[in-house]
Parts: C-alpha cells; sequence; structure tokens
C-alpha cells in the first residue's frame, strides 16, 4: 500500500511538472541571432533553400534604412531621404519534444511593413501594417530539434508616408509556450470603474484559450478539462503585497471569458505626480498547480471631460501641457532602445511636459511603459490615412509630387484591415493607465477636399491660421457642405463612425478622439458625431465659435504651434484643457530640400538639446523662475523697431515660395552666441517667466523690462556686439530670481563629456548619452568649431550611434565621427552582455583627446 501511494505521489508530481511546471508559461527573448539580407532572394523562406547568399547577423530590433546612408535616390522628402526595398529575415531555433504539446506562438511588436511569416517553410501570416503588434502561431509547424522562422519586409514603396518610418523588424520579437489552456495573447483587461480616495473596485477580465486535451492525446487530459480549472486573480500593491484576490472555478462547457470583481480599501491612485502602478496577478489553476498566469501592470484612476470645465484626473482639474511625439529617435531611427525613450520623456518632462499624443499611429510598447511608470497622459493614435491617401514629397515638403508604386501605402489595405489593426492597439495598450483616449484619426479631412471647400468666412478672405474664425452657422455650412459635396456618398462621416463603433464595443471606459482640421464643416457633416471627444488641430481661434454652437462637445487642441498665443488660447478658457504642441523632439521626415532631412521645430533636438523654443515653454509650464536670452545679426532679424510702432514683425521669405507655409511652425533664427563683429547691431531676445527682467552687458544694466502678451511674450534690446558676457536677471517682488548668461567664446581648448549615466545595466540593451562640448580656456561652448569629433569605445559596450543634433546633417549617424553642430555632439553607447568598465575616447583637432569610463554590471 506504501508502494502505491507513493507511486501515485510520483506520478502527481511528475504530471504536475509536466504540465504546469514551475513556470507554466515562458516568454523567450527572440531579438538575437538573426540573419539579415537586404534585397529580394528567391524561396528564402524554404529551409537550406538561400545557403548562397550572404546573410548579415543582426539583433532586433532592426532598422535597415537607418543604417543606409542619406541619399536623393530612390528616396524623398517625405521620408527623410532613406530608401526602402526588401529585406528578408530568418533564425533558427531549437524546439523540444515536450514543446510539441504546448501552445506557442510569436509576439511581433512592429514590422514596417507589409510582412510575411514562414515557419519551417509554412505560410504563417502576414501584417501590411507597419505599426501593428500582433501574434502568429508556432504550434501548427513546429518541430522537434531544429526550426526556421523567416520573415519577408517589403517596403519598395518608400515614399509611403509623410514622415521617416524606417524598415524591417524594428521592434522586439518573443517566443511564448504556454500550455494548451492558457491565458489568451492580451487576454487580460483591468479597469477601475468606481475610484475614490476610500476605495476603487477594480475589474479584471481574463479570456481564455480551452482546448479538449483529449483530443491531443496528452494522458492527463482527464485533470484539465475545463470543470477541474478556476481562475485566481491576486491584485499586488507597488510592495508587491496581495491587497486583493479571488477565485472563480470554471463550470463545465463555461465560457472562455471570466470577470473577476475585487475591491481596493485605501487606494494609492495613479496620478502625473504620483504614478503608481498595481500589478493584476491572473493565474488558471488546476489541482495539479499553476497551468498559466500572466502579470499585468495597471493604475487606479478616474478620467473624466467636462465640456464647461475641461479634463479632470481622479476628480482634480488637469492641463494638458502637451506635445506630439513621432515614433523615430533621431540617429537610431525607428529601431528605439528603452532607454532612449526614457531619456527623451526625462527631457520632455524637465520642460513641464505632462502629456504625448502619440503620432500618427500606434507607439512602442516601450514608450506606454515609461508614460505609465514616469506620469504622462497619452493619446494613443491609429491612422494618418484611411480609404484615401494623403499627397507624398519628393524633393521638398508640400511639392506633392510623390507618384506611382513608390508612394503606395496602407491606404490599400485599410477596407481588409482596419477593424483588425485597430482592436489590436486596444487590446495591446487597454491596461495602461496613462492611456487617456483613442484616436480614430489625424487630418482625414485633407483627403476629402468639399471638406476644406466647406469652410466659409464672413469677409473676403480665408483666414485659416489666423484670428478669425469661420462660420458656424449650421444652416449656412450644412448648404455649403451639400453644394461642394454634390452627389458623392461622404464615406469620410460613415468610416468614422464606423471606426468609433469598433472601439467602443472593446473600450467604453475612455473617450474617442480624432485630430481636425475643419471642425465647423465636421460638426455638420456628421464626422464630430462619432468623437466623444474633439481634438482641434490648429484652430485655436476657432474654440469659442465652436463651444458656443456646440456646448456639449468637449474640445482641446490636439495640434497646436509651438507659440505663446496658442498656450494662452487654452489657458484663458476652462472648457479648453490644455495642448499638444507640434513636436515635443526633432524628427525625421516631412523634410526637405536637400539637406534638409526632417523637421526641428521641437522643444528638443534629434540629439536632446533644449531648443529657443524649448527654453520657453519650460518658462510657460515649469513653476520656478526661468530666464533665457539668443540673439541674432539686427540686419537679418524678422522683428525691426521703429519708433512709431515699436517692435514689428515681418515675416522672413522662404527660398522656396510654396513652402512660405512653415514658418508658421518654425522658431526665429537666433542663436544661443555672443559672438559678433565689434559693434555690429545685434538683437537679443529674452524669455522669461519672471515679472521684470534686466539686461546687463559687462555688468552694466541695458534696462529692466516687464513681461507682457506682446510679441509672443519675447521681450527686446537692441545693442551694439561689445565681448565679453551678456546677462538676463529675472525678477520678482524687486528680487533676483534667475539668471542666464552668454560668453563671448575663443577657440576650442579641451573637450568636455557629460554621461546621462555612469553605471549600466550588462543586458544587452542599455544605453548611456554621452554628451559633447567644445569649450574655450574659460568654458565657454565654441559654437564655429569645424573638424569632425571621432568617437573610439573600448571594453564591453558598443557605438550604437552618433548626433548632432542638426536638421541639415546628413552624416552617417552609424559612423565613428561626425561634425559638431554649435559645439557639440553625442555618442550614445549600448552595453553588452559582459560586466566591466567601458571607455569612450573622443578626440577633435585643437583639443587634447578625453576619455569617460562607464561602469557596466549584471
Amino acid at each position: 500500500m506504501k508502494k502505491w501511494s507513493f507511486i501515485v505521489l510520483l506520478y502527481g508530481c511528475l504530471s504536475s511538472c509536466a504540465l504546469a511546471g514551475t513556470e507554466a508559461r515562458k516568454t523567450i527573448d527572440f531579438n538575437f541571432d538573426w540573419q539579415f539580407h537586404l534585397g529580394e532572394v528567391e524561396g528564402a523562406f524554404i529551409p537550406d533553400n538561400a545557403e548562397g547568399v550572404e546573410w548579415e547577423r543582426v539583433r532586433l530590433p532592426h532598422d535597415w534604412s537607418v543604417d543606409l546612408p542619406y541619399s536623393q535616390e530612390k528616396s524623398a522628402s517625405s521620408t527623410g531621404f532613406k530608401a526602402g526595398g526588401i529585406g528578408w529575415y530568418r533564425k533558427t531555433f531549437s524546439l523540444s519534444q515536450s514543446d510539441m504539446s504546448k501552445a506557442m506562438w510569436f509576439e511581433f511588436d512592429g514590422i514596417y511593413n507589409n510582412a510575411e511569416i514562414w515557419i519551417n517553410g509554412h505560410f504563417a501570416g502576414r501584417r501590411p501594417s507597419g505599426y501593428s503588434s500582433f501574434a502568429i502561431d508556432l504550434s501548427a509547424h513546429a518541430l522537434a530539434g531544429k526550426n526556421m522562422v523567416t520573415v519577408k519586409v517589403n517596403r519598395t514603396a518608400f515614399n509611403d508616408a509623410r514622415w521617416y518610418t524606417g524598415s524591417g523588424i524594428y521592434r522586439d520579437v518573443r517566443l511564448v509556450k504556454a500550455n494548451q489552456n492558457h491565458i489568451e495573447h492580451w487576454g487580460v483587461q483591468v479597469l477601475t470603474p468606481k475610484v475614490s480616495a476610500d476605495k476603487a473596485s477594480v475589474s479584471v477580465r481574463a479570456e481564455l484559450a480551452l482546448t479538449d486535451l483529449a483530443l491531443s492525446g496528452i494522458n492527463e487530459a482527464k485533470e484539465f478539462n475545463s470543470s477541474n480549472l478556476y481562475l485566481d486573480v491576486q491584485i499586488l500593491d507597488p510592495d508587491g503585497k496581495r491587497v486583493a484576490a479571488s477565485k472563480t472555478k470554471l463550470k463545465q462547457g463555461q465560457a472562455t471569458v471570466i470577470n473577476s470583481e475585487l475591491q481596493l480599501q485605501r487606494p494609492q491612485l495613479w496620478t502625473l505626480e504620483q504614478p503608481t502602478l498595481y500589478t493584476a496577478k491572473v493565474a488558471l489553476r488546476s489541482k495539479l498547480g499553476v497551468v498559466d498566469s500572466t502579470e499585468t501592470q495597471f493604475g487606479v484612476r478616474s478620467l473624466a471631460f467636462d465640456p464647461d470645465q475641461g479634463f479632470f484626473l481622479n476628480g482634480k482639474s488637469t492641463e494638458f501641457k502637451g506635445v506630439n511625439l513621432h515614433h523615430d529617435a533621431g540617429a537610431v531611427g525607428a529601431a528605439v532602445p528603452k532607454e532612449i525613450w526614457r531619456y527623451r520623456l526625462e527631457k520632455l518632462q524637465s520642460v513641464g511636459v505632462n502629456a504625448l499624443r502619440l503620432a500618427h499611429n500606434p507607439h512602442s510598447t516601450d514608450l506606454l511603459d515609461l508614460a505609465d511608470e514616469m506620469g504622462f497622459l497619452i493619446i494613443a493614435e491609429m491612422f494618418d490615412d484611411w480609404l484615401r491617401p494623403k499627397d507624398k514629397s519628393v524633393v521638398f515638403l508640400s511639392d506633392n509630387a510623390g507618384k506611382g508604386d513608390a508612394v503606395k501605402s496602407y491606404t490599400e489595405h485599410f477596407p481588409q484591415w482596419a477593424e483588425r489593426d485597430l482592436s489590436d492597439l486596444i487590446r495591446r495598450d487597454f491596461n495602461h493607465p496613462s492611456v487617456i483616449m483613442w484616436s480614430i484619426g489625424n487630418e482625414i479631412e485633407w483627403t476629402y477636399p468639399y471638406y476644406n471647400a466647406s469652410q466659409q468666412w464672413d469677409g473676403d478672405k480665408k483666414d485659416y491660421h489666423g484670428k478669425n474664425p469661420p462660420v458656424y452657422d449650421p444652416a449656412r455650412v450644412r448648404k455649403e457642405f451639400d453644394n461642394n459635396k454634390g452627389q458623392e456618398v461622404d464615406h469620410l462621416a460613415r468610416t468614422a463612425k464606423y471606426l468609433a463603433n469598433i472601439v467602443k464595443k472593446l473600450d467604453v471606459s475612455r473617450p474617442v478622439t480624432a485630430g481636425m482640421v475643419t471642425p465647423s464643416v465636421n460638426f455638420v457633416s456628421g464626422y464630430a458625431d462619432a468623437l466623444d471627444v474633439a481634438g482641434f488641430n490648429y484652430r485655436s481661434q476657432e474654440y469659442d465659435a465652436a463651444h458656443e454652437m456646440y456646448p456639449d462637445k468637449p474640445i482641446y487642441g490636439s495640434e497646436n504651434w509651438g507659440t505663446w498665443p496658442e498656450w494662452k488660447a487654452a489657458k484663458d478658457r476652462a472648457f479648453v484643457p490644455g495642448i499638444f504642441i507640434w513636436t515635443g523632439f526633432a524628427y525625421k521626415g516631412e523634410a526637405g530640400p536637400w539637406p534638409r532631412k526632417g523637421l526641428e521645430i521641437s522643444l528638443f533636438d534629434y540629439a536632446g538639446n533644449k531648443t529657443p523654443r524649448g527654453h520657453q515653454f519650460e518658462g510657460f509650464w515649469v513653476d520656478e523662475p526661468k530666464v533665457y536670452l539668443a540673439t541674432i545679426d539686427a540686419a537679418e532679424s524678422e522683428f525691426q523697431f521703429n519708433k512709431q510702432e515699436g517692435w514689428v514683425f515681418t515675416e522672413r521669405a522662404h527660398p522656396i515660395e510654396q513652402m512660405q507655409w512653415l514658418r508658421a511652425w518654425e522658431w526665429y533664427d537666433v542663436d544661443d552666441s555672443w559672438n559678433y563683429q565689434s559693434q555690429q547691431d545685434v538683437i537679443v531676445h529674452v524669455y522669461s517667466n519672471t515679472e521684470q527682467s534686466e539686461l546687463l552687458l559687462n555688468g552694466i544694466s541695458l534696462g529692466k523690462q516687464s513681461i507682457s502678451d506682446d510679441n509672443n511674450r519675447i521681450l527686446f534690446w537692441q545693442l551694439p556686439f561689445t565681448a565679453g558676457e551678456l546677462k538676463v536677471v529675472g525678477y520678482n517682488d524687486g528680487q533676483p530670481v534667475a539668471e542666464y548668461a552668454l560668453h563671448t567664446h575663443q577657440t576650442i581648448a579641451s573637450i568636455e563629456l557629460t554621461s546621462t549615466k555612469k553605471q549600466m545595466q550588462a543586458d544587452q540593451y542599455d544605453v548611456a548619452h554621452v554628451h559633447v562640448r567644445l569649450v574655450d580656456k574659460n568654458g565657454n561652448t565654441v559654437l564655429n568649431h569645424d573638424d569632425s569629433v571621432s568617437f573610439s569605445v573600448s571594453g564591453p559596450g558598443t557605438l550604437l550611434a552618433v548626433d548632432n543634433g542638426w536638421e541639415n546633417s546628413v552624416q552617417d549617424e552609424r559612423a565613428d565621427n561626425i561634425l559638431p553642430h554649435q559645439g557639440r555632439a553625442l555618442a550614445i553607447i549600448q552595453s553588452t552582455d559582459v560586466a566591466g568598465d567601458i571607455t569612450l575616447r573622443v578626440a577633435t583637432q585643437g583639443a587634447e583627446p578625453v576619455f569617460i569610463t562607464l561602469n557596466s554590471s549584471n
């Protein structure tokens, strides 16, 4: 009897280990040891069929376009003068015999674009969208022993977007192994429908894959039918302490969706100031142990929009101090390590940014995880085009010269794939507390000309970007709209409602929005009816008219110029909760003419250097006293002084007349410099949030001025240049509270290095940003040094990329040298899996080489 008891006990242990195991689900980092070939390969998806082809070993994420040279051949200004093409990826891997009874799938976070996937030569799936995350089933074609996964990426349409997209498997890949009974991919959704300081309700929805294991020949199938399973949900606080739990017994034939309701006492709320995160640990169990389990972070928070009072987070009125972001990150292109996103978000947070509109497509989950952790509000956006494509540029922005196969884009796939892609965005990002709205589109009206033609102004001149709003009388607008549309079916409004319904099927906890450019027409056509919250792109002059005519519709600035009037228009109106500046960081594409690779119209340039606009908005959005100054040759300034009118602005002419409209986005041509010819007339810009500002030249006061709303809230002085120190001092209540100074620089004497971190993780992912500043003997930045800065790395690290932050630099960012811009350069260092000291050597002509050492540890 004892012998049989022992055997039964042993059998139970073995069964538990075999099916449940100590790790019921295994998620494997699948980023390493891939092979890549740029160019077409016939039959590359067949194992051992392309051995004569030259394959390059790469690690993912991988963006092959960023590795190619900037060029005007087979490229376009829209996409940043980088080529596309066809790329093949493949990887061999091994599976055990026990894996054959598993459910297995690959998780691809993003492949740009038109991806096709084969497993062991069998076609396994495709995804046209370059931004969607998706899963590919492995089980059906898996073999015990050696296996091969092959991915074809077809981006021969190199001018398929209005910005830089990147090419290839540019986000993470994972291999997941689970039991046949398991929690579905993106199968856990967490909501906090009722939130107060005393308690919060937590709803956990789990979608299960329940399989009849008897059909698969698993001996222990009887132990794993649905009547022997239950779902265990635990809520862990930020310290890992269990604060709530539930257990649901599955019934025979029960539906595969289980809803669990839990209560939290005295919850720690997710706020911008303290973004507390809880963990929902969901486990599918049997009497043999854990069958499958997942962990999902979430935040306890409530959100609400009021058409009169704006946005409320946890019942607290909250302003959007927002920026738009594209998905690339300068020198690394679209393959962005998480720590680069952290660096960029820290920069944005330092100037007061608290909200991000992810333009105009799904972004990296790394960025969303950081937004949860750091405290940002997110607008998650899906589409820039629907059924009709927008024009693409070839030589310069807005030449609209893109034609033929080069501009084929997602619009060709929209009818078939829009529902799947939008649904997957919501399923993937549902649990991020940072996400507060789903945006179904951006400026779609431009692809329906009768929308733009239907805007009307009282008077002789249309005023798209001025102070006068268009007509908002519904009867007048409807008549004009019907006349312009004629007999055409308005697919725009129909599509908006179709997309909004897709969102509502999956999530009623967040509003649907879109970035609109013709809101006066959209309210009449039915487009705005599909939106819970209306986003206004560059239409701040319409806030009052829209609110008066449609008082029940919440509105906000979804895309705005980075100027004081744009911020003031929201700040002065309780019903407008804030704005989203275009943009937070400089981005590639939407560019030209050569060599302008992108647009630096942002708070930070490509390398993360704060721009003059960034300094000004820091004064608007951060409470601490702030002053900053910049200068320009008076003869080149758009601001000129005359005694009759004071300071008068005259917009400079653009060399290409068709691009003159871009001036509305660009900043003034000022420099962080105090180097001119003796007695040369110079105009000084001062940006300040203090009551008064005083300018001093070599200690001599040039007078004080008080802050005002005039001239984009800039204070001006004009003076002849004298070498030395130019300083501004800010005063509140008559007391000095802030200062900023420029100094005349001499020739280079040394190199100054500053790293964002000295300690790195030896995990092959961590990065450090090492900023280079070229200085004279007095420590002043030398702005005109024109010799390259060279970099070399020794120890367990790699030089991932170099940058100088300049939009007109088309140098190789994967090289080991770069020309500095305004005395600055950047090296991005990435760790390996080996611990030790990483030493970076930096050299340039006229100064002794310098070194900085970073420690990498496990």
